[in-house]
């Protein structure tokens, strides 16, 4: 029971499982964030173009309700909606990547320029010989010795 709980303990200080939690809270305050933007900011826009407070100004009503039978919707209106909350979640998303690949770019090129400005300052250091240069070296000396 010991060495599964080590295991366990292992497992779950790993950088990636902390890194994947990490993330999985973060993209949650996101899709918040995505879904208010969407919600509060969009939606009142097509509204404004709808002549409706919401996209259900769309949706299609096939059988209205008869009784306790509900009526049938054809819901292009909340199919619209949920194609521009993806549009939107996807157009946020890639322009954040965008960013941050555009932000390591620019730091693996301000270190790739350290590094040689680095050795270009550094002395040259004297290159060591090839096997091939170290035997004609001895061979030359056994040679005087004779």
């Amino acid at each position: 029971m010991k060495k599964i709980l080590e295991e366990f303990k292992t497992f779950i200080m790993k950088g990636n499982i902390l890194d994947m939690a990490v993330g999985v809270i973060v993209g949650g305050a996101f899709g918040a964030i995505t879904s208010s933007f969407v919600g509060d900011v969009v939606t009142p826009l097509l509204a404004v173009l709808f002549k409706s407070p919401n996209t259900d100004a769309l949706n299609i009503t096939l059988r209205p309700a008869v009784g306790e039978t509900p009526a049938i919707v054809l819901g292009l209106g909340t199919f619209v909606g949920a194609i521009i909350n993806f549009l939107v979640i996807a157009l946020v998303l890639f322009s954040v990547l965008k960013a941050f690949n555009k932000a390591r770019e620019l730091a693996e090129k301000k270190k790739k320029a350290e590094e040689e400005a680095a050795a270009a300052a550094a002395p040259a250091e004297d290159p060591k010989p090839t096997s091939e240069e170290l035997l004609t070296a001895i061979l030359e000396e056994l040679k005087k010795k004779k």
